[in-house]
């Protein structure tokens, strides 16, 4: 009997393990080719490997960031693990440079598996009062000679904008590989291949997804030779996303661009409105000029806006009082924006910083926003309200 289709405009969920290859012809051919990523819907194998709903998801990332490819994976992460991956030989003992104001999850990352347990020489490069100096860099870049550099556009906690264009082509004038964390940026903002990154990842979880209800990654890139190493890495450690998780992406990435608009747009209101309230010591945006990141921001971003996070810290003569102000904030604004350990979310989420980076950021007083897409007014009214209270 000949198998009946259905006209939809989407791919449906393909939840088969395996695939039927029909004969022994096929099945030869479909192993042979598999490292390819090649997406004929016969020559799928195993979802392990590939996944047809994985595949037309990846191709809604390809748009966005104008990559020739893009592979999915479990989270943001697993993206990261199967990107460096790429850049690890055996035999080679050249160091991996890591700019130092980047997500703590991926230093952690750095130091448990990458040099404790896979013996990679790991390097940091700090910024100078909360910017990169590139002299410094060139500096550093000639010292060390790193096969890999690995930098965030936007940087989490403290909103450090990097000047990737110069960035990526000091790094490649000596050598490097460039890979750019873009989640804090998207491609709403900037797209790092057009300025000739190896690699750009995101944590699809966050605003790809935009729901906080799918943990994703993904990998994006132009160069076939990485994708294929790539492919290879994600299928023999299992990395690969669900096709469930696959498809809601495909459909929540549809409306990516409008959420992350709005949410720049609420950025800039609480920023300006953190800016101004006497209870607040120190704002972090780049769209504000007094922050040191702001020419960088306008060179990179034009006018398409300066993200959708906020950090803030509360003023006091001690640290006590900071601590106090900020309690008092949580408390106040509880009804209605969370404290959750993302970012990305419809609605205003919040993490206070001390709690989660102790020790590199210990003042108890900042608190890190994400600012979601809710009415202004709505959102105007619970956050002066709450520093009012925090006063």
């Amino acid at each position: 009997m000949k198998k009946k289709t259905v006209n939809s405009s989407r791919t449906p969920v393909y939840r088969d393990a395996g695939f039927e290859l029909y004969d022994a012809g096929t099945t030869k051919d479909a192993f042979a080719r598999e490292t390819g990523n090649e997406r004929e819907p016969e020559l799928y194998i195993y979802s392990r490997y590939r996944n047809p709903t994985v595949v037309s998801a990846e191709e809604e990332v390809m748009k966005l960031e104008e990559s020739e490819w893009a592979l999915l994976t479990q989270s943001g992460m697993s993206a990261i693990d199967t990107a460096v991956s790429v850049f690890q030989k055996t035999g080679i003992t050249s160091s991996w440079l890591f700019f130092s104001e980047i997500y703590g999850g991926t230093i952690s990352y750095t130091e448990s598996i990458l040099k404790n347990r896979r013996g990679i020489r790991v390097s940091y490069f700090n910024p100078v009062n909360e910017v990169y100096d590139l002299d410094a860099f060139a500096a550093v870049l000639r010292e060390l000679r790193p096969g890999l550099v690995y930098i965030e556009a936007i940087s989490n906690p403290m909103l450090i904008v990097t000047d990737l264009q110069k960035v990526i082509e000091m790094a490649h004038s000596e050598g490097a590989a460039v890979i750019v964390d873009n989640t804090f940026a998207t491609p709403v903002l900037c797209k790092p291949l057009s300025f000739g990154a190896d690699i750009v990842i995101h944590s699809a979880t966050k605003y790809f997804s935009g729901h906080g209800n799918i943990t994703a990654g993904v990998m994006c890139g132009n160069d076939d030779s990485l994708m294929k190493q790539a492919v290879e890495y994600r299928k023999y450690v299992g990395h690969m996303l669900s096709p469930d998780d696959a498809y809601r992406l495909q459909t929540q990435i549809q409306s990516f661009r409008l959420r992350f608009e709005a949410q720049c747009r609420n950025a800039v209101g609480i920023s300006e409105l953190l800016v101004h309230h006497p209870s607040v010591e120190k704002v972090w945006y780049p769209g504000l000029p007094g922050h040191p990141s702001h020419q960088t921001a306008l060179r990179l971003f034009g006018n398409r806006g300066f993200g959708a996070m906020v950090t803030f810290g509360f003023g006091g003569k001690s640290e006590k009082e900071r601590k106090d102000r900020r309690d008092s904030f949580i408390k106040a604004v509880s009804g209605s924006i969370k404290i959750i350990p993302s970012l990305g979310d419809p609605r205003t989420i919040i993490m206070p910083v001390e709690s989660v980076w102790g020790a590199k950021y210990p003042d108890p007083g900042i608190i890190r926003m994400s600012p979601g897409f809710e009415d202004w007014q709505e959102m105007k009214d619970t956050i002066s309200g709450a520093l009012d209270k925090a006063l």
